[in-house]
């Protein structure tokens, strides 16, 4: 029996007021602690959210020595290091981000016994240093989370946690003790997972504690990956001011979304693990310290924040297994409140994902290429999602939760009873051990190598599901629903394979009519999306109108009665593009109004009130669904390049010796310098022009631009002697004209 701290008088109740502010536990957490203080071996399967770190930390504090925590995730030790260094309690981590000196404070306090934690990668459990001094410590036991990635078929397989149990063994032998106490934890086993976990660990013996994976919070919803960025920012902006997590498959694409979100008024900062571990920290902490709103994340590098307010999980890119997205969602509401979990589907993520597992050794890509395939699953089925992901667990579910998207949009649903009969009836005349895809081949006669080798096609039901469908793709769901349905369970020892449960014995003996889902189909109506799109831009190159005519009437009435009371041409308060966009998008904020192309917050300031105003009032008197808080601003180097001219021009730097700092000829220049101008920018080109342009030539331009109806440069050239200016000309006087007049 593992030693108690003799200086923990307190109970453990009273040890967790104390130290976390709790004044119960959750679920099995104390009969989880006693198990562990009682030197037993211990395995638990918890859904993150559920309070797993207890479960090790509390009986960390109260035991002599330093209890050991294995854990895959930097940003997990960082986290848990600093809450519980918050709380008084000394916990260290140490894994590559240190420096010398702090790693021999960190040993130096695990020999002295005054550290109660210490949180280690495995690959640094290896290092033969570390493991020297270990075995000279005090260690009261082993903490081994995210234990599934002990397992090839768990989602985030690491080939270095197969030599923990060796290790484990040698350090125990060293302190004098028969064996350490080990708890094992995960929060995404699937039984065949779970029994992996065990068999590896040598710890069949474990006492298991197994809590429900049902978080009743989250809510669940897949959006095909139809105009995403615009899609990802109508729904941050949405919850504007609600911290989130959007997962992402790459880290150039984490980088990319942050950069979006961003420049789109959003707090957003990149956590992936290409990032120096300075930043890395740092974005972290902004986001715990709720500085930054939401963190785009790889879906590679887990990310093991415990923060618990994360409102919302987007997987802007599908993951690449469910245990992977079950963990990923989990990160939302884990206080028990508003949890929104939303994944934007389309087949070629799943492609890409089978691309990056193609150079992987053969079962690590077979493995691989299941995972994914029930991910395409979970996403296709018309089946309530909550009872999808328990039932990929082993947790039957009796009902529909009706707190998910196929519960409150279902798809089509039909009527089945002989159908799923001889689909019972193939996995017993195949002898339970076989697949659904094998199933679906062998009911639609499909020609098969499989099944003639196993003389299937000899089978009395072999074709008779052809009636039905001689797709295979049909056949499978229904498999699949009916396996949710409690008709058939997995067998844990042959991955894939289906068996009849009693329920599906008595259904083939006594059958009833099943009400079974339609699949989505996310690529026809991707397809529609692309078509309706290439149709609106024909319509628009054709010269059809995609803004509304009328509200673009009332429009340009009020820029006229305005433009009359400033004594201006109409196109200085706003020229006929931005007014179509209007019509388009109808802004109804200064902000909507500023995202509009050459309007900007300056022109917003001078001009805009009235007109949104109006807008305001046509959107309600209309009723029209508006698509606000959605212009995709454009990203990166555009906004930096304006903010280094406008910087250069206030500095009066030659326009000239602007364009070559900068690559630029002076036309594209101009070009630049024009765009800002239009946005509201009042810029001062007055020490430039007047070097080329005399001041009588200046006067007479300007009053052109006064009294013109257009603010044209072809126009304008007509109307002046090409001899005597010239096309740049006219246009620094357009801009000098708008600077003064209208921004």
């Amino acid at each position: 029996m593992m030693q108690i701290d003799n200086s923990v008088q307190t109970t453990l109740k009273e040890r967790l007021k104390e130290i976390f502010g709790f004044g119960q536990f959750r679920g099995d957490q104390e009969a989880i602690i006693h198990n562990i203080l009682s030197g037993r071996n211990t395995f638990v399967i918890m859904p993150t959210g559920a309070g797993k770190s207890l479960c090790y930390q509390l009986p960390a504090i109260a035991s002599e020595g330093t209890a050991i925590v294995i854990s895959p995730l930097i940003a997990l030790m960082k986290n848990q290091v600093d809450q519980l260094n918050a709380f008084g309690i000394n916990a260290q981590f140490l894994n590559s981000t240190l420096s010398k000196s702090e790693m021999t404070k960190v040993k130096k306090d695990t020999l002295n016994g005054t550290l109660k934690l210490l949180y280690i990668a495995p690959e640094s459990l290896t290092k033969e240093e570390n493991l020297d001094f270990l075995k000279k410590a005090v260690i009261s036991f082993v903490a081994i989370d995210e234990a599934h990635c002990i397992s090839e078929w768990g989602h985030d397989f690491r080939p270095e946690y197969r030599k923990i149990r060796g290790i484990v063994d040698n350090i125990g032998h060293h302190s004098g003790r028969m064996g350490l106490p080990v708890i094992a934890l995960t929060a995404t086993a699937t039984p065949k997972v779970q029994v992996d976990i065990q068999k590896n660990l040598d710890m069949e013996d474990a006492d298991v504690y197994k809590t429900s994976f049902n978080r009743k919070n989250l809510y669940y919803e897949i959006k095909p990956k139809v105009d995403a960025k615009k899609a990802l920012i109508k729904y941050v902006k949405q919850n504007k001011g609600k911290s989130g997590i959007v997962y992402c498959l790459s880290r150039k694409t984490a980088e990319d979304i942050a950069e979006l979100l961003r420049v789109n008024d959003v707090k957003a900062l990149p956590y992936h693990a290409g990032l120096d571990p300075q930043t890395r920290m740092h974005n972290q902490d902004a986001f715990l310290n709720e500085e930054a709103d939401v963190v785009c994340a790889t879906i590679a590098f887990g990310m093991g924040i415990d923060k618990p307010d994360v409102r919302f999980v987007i997987h802007y890119d599908a993951p690449k297994s469910l245990e992977g997205y079950y963990q990923e969602t989990g990160r939302a509401g884990r206080d028990g409140l508003e949890g929104n979990c939303v994944m934007f589907y389309s087949y070629d993520d799943i492609l890409k994902l089978e691309k990056f597992n193609k150079d992987k050794p053969v079962t690590e890509r077979d493995n691989a290429k299941h995972l994914l395939s029930e991910m395409v699953s979970y996403a296709n089925l018309g089946t309530c999602r909550r009872r999808q992901l328990l039932g990929y667990f082993g947790e039957y579910v009796e009902k529909d939760c009706g707190f998910c998207d196929n519960c409150l949009k279902p798809t089509p649903k039909f009527k089945a009873q002989s159908e799923i009969v001889i689909a019972l009836q193939a996995v017993l005349q195949t002898d339970q051990r076989f697949d659904v895809s094998h199933l679906a081949d062998v009911l639609t006669a499909t020609e098969n190598q499989y099944v003639t080798s196993y003389e299937h096609d000899k089978l009395d039901l072999y074709g008779q599901g052809k009636s039905f469908s001689e797709d295979c793709n049909v056949w499978c769901s229904l498999i699949k629903q009916i396996t949710i349905l409690g008709f058939l369970e997995k067998d844990v020892d042959n991955y894939g394979v289906l068996r009849l449960t009693q329920k599906g014995m008595n259904y083939i003996e006594d059958p009833y009519p099943v009400m079974l889902s339609q699949d989505h189909d996310y690529e026809q109506q991707t397809a529609d999306a692309k078509e309706e799109a290439d149709d609106a831009a024909a319509q628009a190159a054709s010269g059809g109108n995609a803004y509304d005519e009328e509200l673009l009437g009332l429009l340009k009435a009020l820029r006229k009665k305005i433009a009359k009371e400033k004594n201006l041409p109409p196109y200085v308060i706003f020229q006929d593009p931005s007014m179509e966009e209007m019509a388009t998008t109808y802004p109804v904020t200064r902000e909507e109004m500023a995202q509009i192309n050459g309007v900007g917050m300056g022109k917003v300031q001078k001009f805009g009130k009235p007109f949104i105003d109006l807008i305001a009032k046509y959107v309600d008197e209309n009723e029209i669904e508006t698509d606000k808080d959605v212009v995709v601003k454009s990203t990166v180097n555009k906004s930096k390049i304006k903010i280094y001219i406008i910087q250069q021009i206030d500095r009066k730097v030659d326009l000239e010796e602007i364009a070559e700092a900068k690559g630029l000829t002076l036309v594209d220049l101009v070009e630049e310098v024009e765009h800002i101008c239009y946005s509201g920018t009042r810029l001062n080109l007055d020490y430039y022009i007047d070097q080329i342009i005399d001041e009588d030539r200046q006067e007479e331009i300007f009053e052109y631009f006064m009294r013109a109806d257009t603010d044209n440069i072809a126009v304008a050239l007509k109307e002046f002697d090409s001899d005597d200016f010239t096309e740049q000309e006219l246009r620094l006087m357009r801009i000098k004209f708008l600077s003064e007049v209208a921004n």
